[in-house]
């Protein structure tokens, strides 16, 4: 199959490196330094899928028409990208990979002769440096669109998807985003301390904070009238009893994501890109429960306050515990 791929970066120099190892026709699109070391050196990935080493197809827009594509940019970065590429892209399947809420959405509107659906990757990888991707935790990725059961195509390209890494097609898939927004609560933290989540979740001061965003996260979803999706160990009836929790017993929950992370450190995709000196996705994670909050009228303190945080180091650089401790004091 004939797959292009957008960003090259940490997921998606995975599937690019993966796909391409299992036989297909994958072009990808990349720019700068990266776009320079993909085509002097291909994609080069290590970890826990193993050593490939994949000479792809690259530009900074897709060349050729492809029958499946995966958006792999940050959230923030979706809908200028989709657009370049939209001329090429219309009309074939679309499969947005990101974190937060919107990009099914953003895809769909972009792409009106497109058949749209999302993906949501639980891999940790980090990619700091150009052309080059190592996985630190590998997982099983659910793929999915709206409120109902997994349809004819979705199972179809969850088949594709899998032989390169294990992929399910899965019903509720908005549910199951909102379940991912709550694990993506730890990304912030470590990025505003400038440390790994394995870390930050390692220190009780640093942990509270992560717990009271994601049971902010859970509470707001409720509150939205969400069924959360099953996903790495979390369901809806775990995640509704979590919100009810005082702050010291919800700290069990954050504390079992260590199982997931492995031992080789983790920086979070928020972490990464502050370290590359690019924006961040944050408007669209913790930001995303603020907007969230604000359409039911609500509030969400905590979540607020650590997208101002993370801003404020995207401009001065890492901060230091006293300040992430603090927005539980305001």
């Amino acid at each position: 199959m004939r797959i292009g791929i957008i960003g090259a970066g940490a997921l998606g120099g995975t599937f690019a490196a993966l796909l391409h190892q299992a036989g297909h026709d994958v072009e990808v699109t990349a720019r700068g330094a990266s776009l320079a070391a993909i085509r002097d050196g291909g994609i080069q990935l290590t970890g826990g899928y193993g050593d490939v080493h994949a000479r792809v197809e690259a530009s900074e827009l897709l060349t050729r028409r492809p029958d499946l594509v995966l958006v792999c940019t940050k959230a923030q970065d979706a809908e200028a990208a989709i657009t370049a590429n939209a001329e090429v892209i219309d009309g074939a399947t679309v499969v947005v990979v990101q974190n937060g809420l919107d990009g099914v959405d953003t895809a769909a509107k972009l792409l009106p002769r497109s058949s749209c659906l999302g993906l949501l990757s639980i891999i940790a990888a980090n990619h700091t440096e150009p052309g080059s991707v190592r996985v630190t935790s590998t997982a099983e990725s659910f793929l999915g669109r709206g409120d109902g059961p997994p349809d004819d195509e979705s199972r179809r390209i969850a088949e594709v998807l899998s032989e390169a890494v294990p992929v399910a097609a899965i019903g509720g898939f908005r549910g199951a985003q909102w379940t991912k927004l709550v694990v993506n609560m730890v990304n912030a933290v470590p990025a505003i301390v400038g440390r790994s989540v394995q870390e930050a979740l390692s220190n009780r001061l640093l942990r509270r904070v992560i717990t009271a965003s994601m049971r902010e996260t859970v509470r707001i979803g409720i509150a939205r009238g969400i069924r959360f999706g099953s996903l790495q160990g979390l369901d809806d009836r775990r995640l509704r009893r979590f919100a009810r929790m005082p702050l010291w017993i919800g700290q069990r929950l954050p504390r079992t994501l260590f199982a997931y992370l492995g031992s080789v450190p983790n920086l979070g995709s928020t972490q990464q890109s502050v370290r590359r000196g690019q924006p961040t996705e944050i408007d669209f994670l913790n930001g995303a429960v603020v907007r969230q909050a604000e359409a039911i009228g609500s509030d969400a303190p905590v979540n607020r306050a650590l997208v101002q945080l993370v801003h404020e180091v995207e401009r001065e650089g890492f901060l230091p515990v006293e300040r992430v401790v603090a927005v539980l004091r305001n």
